[in-house]
């Protein structure tokens, strides 16, 4: 205990200094000799023992990153700085088609750490408890991990907010707070300030002294779903939510080097409201910002499940929708920021050849595409498709790219067959992808799903490499079923709806018949005889 409580006091103690400008510079010059003489002896690891399992997740992060922006010609993308990120991709194998099963948070965690799909689940919204249908006995990817052996902790958002007590670790804690009067963090908090070189609809009077997420929506007249909102603040890096994560993270990952462990880091950012101190943003100025492509009638064929645009995001100017863009990509930076100081805590901590990094979000984000979309929950790829990336302990494949479809689902597997553990009680619903990290160029699954409960409809998608189908079905009654199709070799941005051209009712027909057919009829071909 004396070495724990030591080592608690250290960096906690170098967290509320807040003398660092620079988290890498702070680490390096402050914390490294003390950081190591306060850690757990080293686990000697043989090349057969069981890895170290870091599991990195962030919230509404779209493939903004550097290593992504050559594959999609986004220009809202294009100023994204992420250089720990594209170092680890560099270091690991990039995946170039990730897709999640749902893109909002509640129903695509609770998915990617149960192993089961939405469907199964049956949580669609952010409300749902996550086990209200599987039920508790039912073992989460970490309480896996747990029940063989490992060490397992989160700190920050790994489950969804209010349900992270779903999932059972050895140590569970939540981000610090903004706001002095909370003991957890309520990302709606705004502070009074701000740096930032374009203000957003939300300031109101009163709002100098902060505003809390009710007075936020009430500003802009929401019920719900925070509005575009960002501050630049004045902040230390390591004194934001995500900057504690990060040093309590480092914390967990020195005190517990002793035994195998799956240690989960979960970042807010790049999730509304986009506040984080002002290097940030100095780094994505406005005028550097392009807005997306658009296209004359983009929205005319969409169905309306899928183009649902809100009054107040609608009432920005041109230079509010650039400060967004460039807010978002700051709090991309931040994070990143965070993801540097954890690789180089594994290096530090000797760490890195015995454990296994896995970078993901829970969805994407749309940043004003198709006649103003903003947030997530629609089926277009900003919103669907995710970056993963996977680093490995001996290097394996290092910079490659794996282009096979996979899913966030098939995570739960894949990190169970890595770490050596047996197959779960419950059946997943996912395919490991172990063998793509030992030859990224193999060909992989035909298709990936996902699905979104929109304005009383039921949205399913089939994503294949070259389409996407989605049938909008509604909740109640007998009306018709909304159908959208995109070639995305001939329109990678979605913008010519293909569902009512009478020379694509083949192909319709085809994908509807597949989307019905589900999941297990997209496997490999040496899978599915």
């Amino acid at each position: 205990m004396k070495r724990i409580s030591k080592l608690t006091t250290l960096l906690w103690g170098l967290l509320l200094s807040g003398l660092c400008a620079s988290a890498t510079a702070q680490l390096e010059d402050r914390s490294i000799p003390r950081l190591l003489e306060a850690a757990a002896p080293l686990r000697d690891v043989a090349p057969d023992d069981q890895p170290n399992i870091l599991f990195i997740i962030v919230d509404d992060l779209n493939t903004a990153l550097g290593s992504y922006v050559g594959s999609g010609a986004r220009p809202q993308h294009a100023t994204t700085k992420t250089p720990n990120l594209d170092k680890l991709a560099a270091q690991g194998i990039r995946f170039e088609n990730a897709f999640v099963q749902n893109p909002l948070c509640n129903p695509s965690r609770a998915s990617l750490l149960s192993g089961l799909r939405p469907a199964t689940t049956d949580v669609h919204t952010g409300t749902i408890w996550p086990r209200h249908k599987i039920g508790d006995a039912l073992r989460m990817l970490p309480e896996h991990f747990d029940d063989h052996g490992y060490f397992t902790a989160r700190v920050g958002k790994v489950g969804h907010n209010s349900f992270e007590h779903a999932v059972s670790w050895d140590v569970s804690n939540f981000a610090l707070s903004r706001e002095p009067g909370s003991l957890l963090h309520f990302p709606g908090y705004l502070p009074g300030h701000d740096l930032s070189e374009v203000r957003d609809n939300t300031r109101t009077d009163g709002s100098e002294a902060g505003m809390s997420r009710q007075e936020v929506l009430a500003a802009v007249g929401r019920r719900a779903g925070l509005p575009l909102s960002w501050r630049a603040t004045h902040e230390s890096p390591r004194m934001t939510p995500d900057g504690t994560t990060a040093t309590r993270i480092i914390q967990l990952m020195a005190e517990n080097r002793d035994k195998p462990f799956f240690i989960a880091a979960g970042f807010h950012k790049p999730h509304q409201p986009w506040v984080g101190p002002a290097e940030f943003f100095a780094q994505h100025p406005v005028d550097q910002i392009e807005l997306p492509s658009t296209r004359v009638g983009d929205t005319d064929d969409i169905p309306a499940p899928a183009s649902q645009v809100s009054e107040d995001d609608d009432s920005h100017s041109e230079r509010q929708y650039k400060q967004a863009i460039a807010a978002y990509h700051a709090m991309v930076t931040m994070t990143d920021s965070y993801v540097g100081q954890l690789m180089q805590a594994l290096e530090v901590l000797d760490l890195a050849k015995s454990t296994i990094v896995v970078f993901t979000s829970d969805h994407g984000f749309q940043l004003n595409e198709h006649g103003g979309l903003w947030r997530k929950s629609v089926q277009f790829d900003e919103s669907i498709r995710v970056p993963l990336i996977v680093r490995l302990p001996n290097g394996r494949n290092a910079g490659t790219v794996a282009p096979g479809l996979v899913e966030l689902v098939d995570l739960y597997p894949t990190l169970t067959e890595l770490a050596a553990l047996p197959e779960p009680s419950h059946d997943l619903e996912g395919l490991s992808f172990v063998p793509l990290l030992d030859n990224p160029a193999l060909p992989w699954k035909s298709a990936a799903f996902s699905q979104s409960r929109r304005e009383n409809y039921d949205g399913l998608s089939i994503r294949t490499a070259r389409y996407r189908y989605t049938e909008w079905s509604p909740l109640e009654g007998d009306g018709a079923t909304l159908t959208e199709l995109y070639d995305l070799e001939q329109d990678p941005m979605e913008y010519e709806n293909l569902a009512d051209d009478p020379t694509q009712a083949s192909q319709i027909a085809e994908l509807s018949r597949r989307l019905a057919t589900g999941w297990q009829g997209e496997l490999p071909p040496r899978l599915a005889e």
